[in-house]
Order: C-alpha cells, then structure tokens, then sequence
C-alpha cells in the first residue's frame, strides 16, 4: 500500500515549537490533545491575553473560555474542560510520547474484543467496510460491537466529541446515520468527528434492552444510502487532511483519500454510479534537455551573465547631507503625531537610541510625497538601514534617490531555450538561472561576520520570449545589479536563519505545472512582477538611468 507523506514546519514561536499542549477531557475522565494546528490556534489567542477564542473560523463549533479553562459546543451547549501543560519541544528528537498524549481507552476496554492494530479514521473506516462486506450475505449482515450499555427510555444526546477525537479503543466504529444531518453544525460535527461509536448510530438505534447494535450490510442499502456513504467516506478523509485524487462522477468530483479510493470507487459502482480515478497532475519543474547548440543569447540584451561582487559605494558623506535633498524645513509644525516615534511633531523627537548631531525638535517635509517627520527619527532610520544615499518614506514607501539591498555575491545567467511555457504557446523561453555561493556577512547583513548558507541554488527562473517578458528581464538585470533580486534572513519556507531569501520580488521557479502557484499558465504574473519592481524604485526610468 503506498501512502502520502507530508513534512511540516513548526514555527519555534508557536505552541508545538514551546512544547505546549492543550488538551480537553473525555467522558472517560482523561485527557486527548487537540490536533496541532487547533493547539497552535488556541495558544495564539491564549498569548494575546483574549478572553476567549471561537474555533468556527477553522471549522469547529466550540469555544474556548480562558476564564473558566473550558470548551462549550455552540450547537448542543455542552462544555468540557480544558487544560494547558508543557510537554517535549515539537519534534521530538528522542524518546517516545508520553502516555497522557495516547488516545484514552475505554474502562471496560478489557472486556472488549480486541482492539484494531491501528486507531486512525481511515483504518477504522476500512476495517468496519471489509467487516460489513465478508459478512453480507443473502440476508442482512451484522456487526457485532462491544456490549453497549443499556438505553433509558428518554436516551439524552450522544456527546460530541472535540476536535482530532477519536473513539475509545475496543469500540467497533461505522459512519453513524446513513440520513443527511439535519442542521449545518451536526454536518460541521461529522467533518471534525469522523469515527462515531455503534451505540449511537441511527440505522439502528439500540432498544432499552438491547445488548447489541445492528447495522445494515451492503446488501441492505439502497443507491441513495451509497451515495451518502460514499460521500461520508469522502469528508472523513478530507477532515483527516491527507493528500486527495479526485473521484468523478455524474454531478461533479469529490476529493478522496489515495487509499481508500478503491473502496469509495465500490460503493458508488454498487450504486449504480460511473467512477473514474485519475491520477493527480505532476510536479513539472524543468523544461526538456537542451543542447548547447540551442541556446541562444537575447535580443537586444548584451552578454549572457552578470555578476555582482561588493557593496555599492555609500552615496552620501553624512545622514544629514543625504537627507537634505530630499527634505523641507518646517518652521510651524501641524498637530499631528510622527509616525517614527509617535510623538507629536510639536514635541522633541522621542527616539531614545544614538544621539544623531540634530537637535530633536527640527521637523522636516519629504519633498515628493509631502509626509512630515522629525529630522532626529529620520537620521535615525537612515542610520539603521542600508545607508546607500537613498530614503523610502515610512508612511507612503516612495523612494528618494536610488535604492539598493543586501544581496550577496553571485552570478545571474540568461538565454533563451526553444521550448514554449504553458498559455505561451506562440514563444519560445527565458531562462534565467541564478547562482549564489554561500559565505559570511559583511557590515549591512543582519548577523555580520557570521557565516549564511545558500540552498537551492542554482535556482532556475523562467519567463516568455515576448516584448513584455524581455522588458521584466531587463528591469530584474537593474534589480540584480542594486542588488534588490535575494537578501540574507530568514526563509519563511524551512525557518533557517542567516540563509540566503527571495527579496519581494516573486520569480517562477516551475516550467510546466503550476501546483505551487510559483508556475505557468499565470496571466497576471508579468504585470505583478513589474508592479513588485516599482515597487523597489525600477521601471522603464531607471533603465534610462542605467544606460546614462
């Protein structure tokens, strides 16, 4: 059996990366975590000091009361309890979980059959499957739980289950009612609680005196109750959040499980309905090989590489020379706060860090977009960025002067290859490769004289051979040589620090799919790019500049 595998990054700030776990109590009076990324939900509020947190925005009907450390369901009003306590930092390194993380088993669970080798909804859901189809025969199959205990005339309401539970260990467990919910928040319920105990299904609710609980076999269904089944089988998968393929049939496609799309596809074939697996679409990330013979250089753009190797000159002797082409003095200050140190520009400056040589009560107008500020904030921020002789305005971002980054050392390479892009069929294709060596920090870095790494490279990066295509190419070389293209911090992908990053300006790294949105076919990807580009001060002017 081949199943889907997935890796997941725990930010160190959150609760997995804290070793924090909130857990609620079951009937049985222990406790079960919530699913990570509920945890990582409540412990966000939590921190904030919110005096509660509603789980409906992620798709559960339950709040959480810091005050009264409980869970209330907002359909039936039950609440439970809830704890928070500090366990093994997320991932564990060694060791093994600690049982009070184990799924809680029942009290009777020792007169029980035995349980299932594996707990998990879709091993639960397979097991009841296989167990209803070897035993239908002519007549009506039956399963066989536990002894439930016995009913009271006026049965109150099966409890609901908080989110990521699952049934006690030893209870043979189905789908529960073969009927559509009734309300929205018992469909909410069933996505978040996909195993339901036998005691409680409504296909066959159990007499007063009854020790067992009948199901239907296959055999007994009609195609309307396969069809809900079938679609039932379908949410449990979606809600365990486990990679799909799509089973169509006549009234759309629904999202299935890989494995257990087999067993999806024979209930709705019993039903009478056309099924047909398809395979997901595949990762594309490289065009076909290409010979040197037929790469060709750009028209109308000179070489094939360009290299950067040290920072760019500072362009100003002081803060305050560079600051005073870009600035008026403003003898009469408006009533109105500074956006730097939020005091009000009527005040001295209330930047409490080294003392610029200005004195704090001067107040300054940018001379483009008009926004006011004290000249001690603005010295200040000029001295803490990368002091370049340029200035982007706090407020509004319009910059002042040419604007350059932090990229490293590298080598950018570009050529054409005669292979189209997908929704680019009439061109052929840019591609650029970039290549950055890992190496240390110099003095405009976050961590100077500390080592960074560089991974992935070289990056490939593609584009169309069209009039736009070649002009985004001609900005991103500008952008290469301000350095504007990568920066030294940390990647939001794998959480690595002092590693080489995308600067804000998005490239796409993915020939012929587009499954991590970073592909083609993408209408809006030239005009994001070049809007992305204005944004760090290039357009056609600055290719102007660049000649001159």
């Amino acid at each position: 059996t081949i199943r889907p595998v997935r890796r997941s990054y725990y930010d160190p700030s959150s609760a997995p990366g804290k070793g924090v776990v909130w857990e609620w109590e079951n009937d049985s009076g222990s406790w079960t975590p919530y699913d990570m990324d509920v945890g990582i939900t409540i412990q966000r509020a939590y921190e904030k000091q919110h005096p509660w947190v509603d789980l409906s925005a992620i798709g559960f009907c339950y709040v959480i009361d810091f005050a009264t450390m409980g869970q209330i369901n907002r359909q039936t009003q039950r609440k439970r309890r809830v704890r928070r306590r500090l366990d093994m930092v997320y991932p564990l390194v060694s060791g093994t979980l600690p049982k009070s993380q184990s799924w809680p088993a029942s009290p009777g669970a020792a007169a029980a059959p035995p349980a299932p080798t594996c707990a998990c909804p879709q091993c639960l859901l397979v097991m009841s499957v296989k167990a209803t189809v070897s035993a239908t025969g002519p007549g009506t199959a039956t399963l066989h739980p536990r002894k439930a205990p016995p009913v009271p005339p006026a049965a109150p309401k099966a409890p609901a289950l908080a989110p990521g539970a699952k049934a006690p260990d030893g209870v043979a467990v189905a789908r529960g009612s073969l009927k559509p919910p009734a309300v929205q928040g018992a469909r909410r319920q069933a996505a978040s609680t996909p195993a339901l105990s036998s005691a409680s299904s409504a296909a066959s609710p159990p007499s007063a005196g009854s020790s067992k609980a009948s199901h239907p076999g296959l055999g007994t269904l009609n195609r309307s109750h396969l069809q809900r089944l079938a679609i039932a089988q379908s949410r449990v998968l979606i809600a365990s959040g486990v990679p799909t393929v799509p089973v169509k049939n006549l009234t759309g496609s629904s999202p299935v499980n890989p494995a257990l799309a087999g067993i999806t596809g024979i209930l709705m074939s019993a039903a009478g309905l056309p099924v047909c697996l398809t395979r997901p679409p595949k990762l594309v990330l490289h065009p076909p090989p290409v010979s040197k013979s037929e790469i060709q250089s750009i028209p109308g753009i000179s070489h094939t590489c360009r290299k950067t190797t040290k920072k760019q000159a500072k362009k100003g002797k002081t803060p305050e020379e560079v600051l005073k082409k870009y600035l008026q003095k403003v003898r009469h200050p408006p009533d109105e706060d500074c956006t730097i140190c939020m005091e009000r520009l009527s005040a001295p400056s209330g930047y409490k860090g080294p003392q610029p040589a200005i004195k704090p009560d001067l107040v300054g107008k940018l001379v483009k977009c008009g926004h006011i500020f004290h000249l001690h904030c603005l010295v200040a921020m000029y001295n803490n960025g990368n002091k370049d002789g340029s200035l982007q305005c706090p407020t509004c971002k319009t910059i002042y002067g040419v604007k350059t980054g932090t990229q490293p050392p590298g080598k950018m390479e570009y050529h054409i290859i005669p292979h189209a892009l997908p929704g680019h069929s009439d061109c052929k294709t840019i591609r650029i490769i970039y290549n950055i060596p890992p190496g240390v920090q110099g003095p405009e870095h976050p961590n100077p004289g500390k080592s960074f790494t560089a991974r992935g490279f070289p990056r490939h990066c593609y584009l169309p051979d069209s009039e736009k295509g070649r002009k985004v190419l001609k900005l991103l070389l500008v952008a290469w040589d301000r350095r504007l293209i990568f920066a030294v911090g940390t990647s939001s992908t794998t959480g690595e620090s002092d590693t080489v990053i995308w600067n804000e300006i998005h490239h796409k790294t993915e020939f012929g799919s587009n499954l991590t949105g970073h592909g083609y076919p993408d209408i809006n990807y030239l005009d994001n790019v070049l809007a992305e580009l204005a944004a760090q001060g290039i357009t056609e002017e600055s290719l102007a500049q660049e000649k001159d």
